[in-house]
């Protein structure tokens, strides 16, 4: 593809990730996004045959951008101590929701308005996040860092709490303070989640529990 061409599909895709994003997939016309891209319907016709294509495109797009990163998450299988590596994969989390918030709508759009049709981008890009902090988990599991649970839930849940908290966090701002806004943040987090992971607290729970029945 000519390197004007190439430019000018990268537009589209920018413009079209933002009103996907913002305004979800039935909300956006194919005109607005030429408006923004600053090139006619015609031509981002020319570029993409239907809307279904062009979200797919802007999905993938920002879909790649974010797997350099979430390479990263592989460091997790070192053997660093859940105390060490737990605040890393959080803090990893938070730069995503805070630099790439366009990717986590996309995806949330992707599965509730084109019911699995972009199941397949979603699915590549999550699976590779689950699957190494669900290997992370096993192996400390059965280390006895980490309480028996299961791998893959904990994995998923971590990864969807990790997502939605800053957007809760403005909602309940009495209750809620914390928004990653700075490392500071992720680290009270990090700390939530150790304490609720901590074998030695569900080896206590598990005893007061028997002993109060």
């Amino acid at each position: 593809m000519p390197v004007k061409n190439s430019l000018r599909t990268n537009k589209i895709l920018d413009a079209a990730a933002q009103l996907f994003a913002r305004q979800g997939y039935h909300g956006t016309s194919t005109r607005e996004i030429a408006r923004l891209a600053d090139v006619s319907e015609n031509t981002l016709f020319r570029h993409f045959e239907h809307k279904e294509d062009l979200f797919c495109s802007a999905l993938h797009s920002y879909a790649e951008a974010l797997r350099s990163r979430w390479e990263l998450l592989k460091e997790l299988n070192t053997g660093d101590s859940p105390g060490v590596a737990l605040p890393k994969l959080l803090e990893q989390l938070a730069e995503t929701a805070n630099c790439k918030p366009e990717i986590i709508r996309l995806i949330a759009v992707a599965f509730v308005e084109l019911q699995g049709k972009a199941d397949s981008i979603c699915r590549d890009l999550i699976s590779l996040l689950i699957s190494e902090i669900a290997q992370y988990v096993t192996v400390n599991v059965e280390k006895g860092e980490l309480v028996n649970v299961d791998p893959s839930l904990l994995a998923a849940t971590l990864m969807s709490m990790a997502f939605v908290q800053p957007q809760l966090s403005k909602l309940f701002e009495v209750e809620m303070e914390v928004g990653y806004e700075n490392k500071d943040d992720v680290k009270l987090y990090s700390k939530f989640w150790l304490v609720v992971l901590s074998p030695r607290l569900s080896e206590s729970a598990a005893a007061n529990a028997s002993t109060a029945g």
